[in-house]
């Protein structure tokens, strides 16, 4: 019941959607309602408010990582295994992605998968944010740096980690995260995607 309840309380940090927090606070319009859709940092940052869609990251990135964290600490007094660490992981990168407060339509996940990544396997970061700074420097796509480091991440993970559960849930997410890109990858290869900085369907700056 113990481990059940943490991996709940997982899904439920997973939830907060910081795309929308920080737009409340800076002023801007709901980032479910321009753009993309998707309410996230790059979405956000369509608004030309560069600390709201740095919010938006720090804040998707950090609850992941606070979930796991919280996990670990928990872990020797409530008797936790590494399944149930990892399955904490999992819940709070579907609460990302469905969060029940916001009517199951989340985000794509990728700040959230790299706050996660950070806690749960320093090196296997690494391999995913390499992949994907060199994707987005060489062709401003961030859907695409947004894949190759999925990928990066599911092939590191078992190198890095061995097939353990932890390795299982990384590359879980990461199958997560291509399916989410599935809309820009079929952009990507018809020549239809927004680049980085690219401002579609740009909302006023602020809210009148």
């Amino acid at each position: 019941m113990v481990p059940l309840l943490v991996v709940l309380a997982a899904y439920l940090i997973g939830s907060v959607s910081f795309a929308v927090v920080a737009s409340w606070a800076f002023g801007l319009p709901d980032p479910r309602t321009y753009g993309s859709g998707n309410p996230g940092a790059t979405n956000v940052l369509r608004t030309g408010r560069k600390a709201a869609a740095l919010l938006t990251f720090v804040g998707d990135a950090g609850k992941g990582a606070a979930a796991v964290l919280l996990a670990r600490w928990a872990a020797p007094h409530l008797g936790l295994t590494e399944v149930t660490v990892a399955a904490t992981a999992v819940a709070a990168f579907l609460g990302h992605l469905y969060p029940v407060y916001f009517g199951f339509k989340g985000g794509k996940g990728v700040a959230t998968a790299f706050g996660l990544l950070l806690v749960l396997s320093l090196w296997v970061s690494v391999a995913a944010g390499a992949a994907f700074l060199a994707a987005v420097l060489a062709t401003r796509y961030v859907s695409l740096g947004s894949v190759l480091a999925a990928a990066a991440a599911a092939v590191a993970a078992p190198i890095v980690l061995g097939w353990t559960p932890t390795a299982i849930a990384i590359i879980l997410m990461a199958l997560l995260v291509t399916v989410r890109h599935q809309a820009n990858l079929r952009r990507l290869l018809a020549g239809e995607e927004s680049r980085v900085g690219a401002r579609k369907g740009s909302p006023p700056p602020e809210q009148a």
